[in-house]
């Protein structure tokens, strides 16, 4: 019903900053909630963060509150993630994903991902 496709990965030094964007198209993109997830090697995708169909409600994972910030513009069916202050703890694969459902930090309640994008942050 959506498709998602992620952008804006790279390498950056510790305490840099990147922005990542997520285009999606085949269904009406603010029937959907959004959230970012990353998966380091060998571990297991941990939630992020999430932004409400309106973009008037956000939750952060802790380990990136204050740092990160997702944002949403329905007009042109894109959300992003302007990821600060990075750590090299913050390396993993970064993905967008859709959904309907409301518990925002469980991957079940997002039915759609992107192919996600590399974040290497270097000490």
């Amino acid at each position: 019903q959506v498709q998602l496709v992620e952008s804006g990965g790279g390498l950056v030094q510790a305490g840099g900053s990147l922005r990542l964007s997520c285009a999606a198209s085949g269904s009406t993109f603010s029937s959907y909630v959004m959230g970012w997830f990353r998966q380091a090697p060998g571990k297991e995708r941990l939630f992020v963060a999430y932004i409400s169909r309106s973009g008037v409600i956000t939750y952060y994972a802790d380990s990136v509150k204050g740092r990160f910030t997702i944002s949403r513009d329905n007009a042109k069916n894109t959300v992003s993630l302007q990821m600060n202050s990075l750590k090299p703890e913050d390396t993993a694969v970064y993905y967008c994903a859709a959904g309907v459902r409301s518990t925002y930090y469980s991957e079940s309640s997002y039915g759609y991902w992107g192919q996600g994008t590399q974040v290497t942050v270097s000490s």
